[in-house]
């Protein structure tokens, strides 16, 4: 009995990182495996959702803001994690400058989207802001003086569980001035975070669909290597049905030109520190619990 207990305290370790080195379809009892089309995302639209986000209030009623960047679900399952440990989104969201909210306090109104993915309207999962270079209280003073912003939602629902993230990125003006969307603030929110991204200026006014970046970005002793893409075809380069359409649209413009940067990311390089929490391997896992079993049906046998 005490050389059981001791194979089964010496293979507990392998189970307790089971969660974080496998593949999800090697245990039942995790979470459902992600259903990623090639596109690495399910366009809302097919499933009654939209690209538009619910706002409680506004003049007219009915108007939302654009989901205009997807962190595809082809990306690395650790970067789609909603942590800022082991490389996960909010970390990746740290390596081009952006954070979570002032001292963890919501500010603003929630707004909800629908992806089409089964949930229906949820609201955001949460706010990040550009944190003008301090990780730790910038997002104070984006919130105070305005800045880039975006909310985000996850694609996970019963019937499109494709694991990316919808984000509704614009440029704010400051609190002073109700927190306003400037002029081209929605096109341009999602060009200067691609811009931060790559350390470029993105030239708004001529993308097309089928401008590409390739970037690395770096925190936390993480790497990231983003494959950027602009798509057409998710949204309408419109003002219809947009928050602010009549002074977000420059110069009589449509507030919106209708492409959606969609970002793919792979975590290419890790902190030394980390690299032990990924030395279990199936073998080493499946040995455990084969001399586990083998231990008990020699002791049953033996009582019999």
């Amino acid at each position: 009995m005490t050389t059981r207990l001791v194979l089964v305290s010496l293979c507990l370790p392998w189970f307790c990182l089971a969660e974080t080195t496998w593949s999800p379809s090697r245990w039942f009892w995790r979470r459902a495996t992600r259903d990623v089309p090639s596109e690495g995302f399910h366009n809302p639209l097919d499933k009654g959702g939209s690209m538009l986000t619910q706002i409680p209030v506004t003049f007219p009623e009915g108007l939302g803001e654009p989901l205009n960047v997807i962190i595809s679900g082809n990306s690395d399952e650790q970067v789609l994690k909603e942590t800022e440990t082991d490389g996960g989104l909010l970390n990746f969201f740290l390596s081009f400058g952006f954070s979570s909210e002032c001292l963890g306090q919501h500010m603003g109104s929630n707004q909800a989207a629908n992806l089409g993915d089964g949930h229906g309207y949820l609201n955001e999962t949460a706010v990040i802001r550009w944190n003008y270079g301090d990780p730790a209280l910038g997002a104070c003073k984006e919130s105070i003086e305005g800045g880039n912003h975006f909310r985000y939602w996850v694609q996970n629902g019963p019937e499109g569980n494709s694991g990316s993230i919808f984000m509704a990125v614009s440029y704010e003006l400051p609190i002073s001035l109700g927190h306003d969307i400037v002029a081209n603030g929605y096109n341009f929110g999602r060009d200067w975070l691609v811009g931060n991204m790559t350390n470029t200026t993105v030239p708004t006014a001529e993308l097309t669909n089928t401008t590409t970046y390739t970037t690395n970005t770096f925190w936390g002793g993480y790497t990231y290597l983003s494959e950027i893409k602009y798509v057409s075809g998710l949204l309408s380069n419109s003002s219809d049905g947009i928050n602010h359409y009549i002074t977000v649209g420059l110069n009589g413009t449509n507030a919106i030109d209708g492409l959606v940067a969609v970002i793919t990311t792979k975590i290419t390089a890790r902190p030394a520190s980390s690299s032990a929490i990924w030395t279990a391997t199936p073998f080493s896992l499946w040995t455990c619990i084969f001399i586990i079993f083998v231990s008990s049906a020699s002791a049953v046998i033996a009582y019999v």
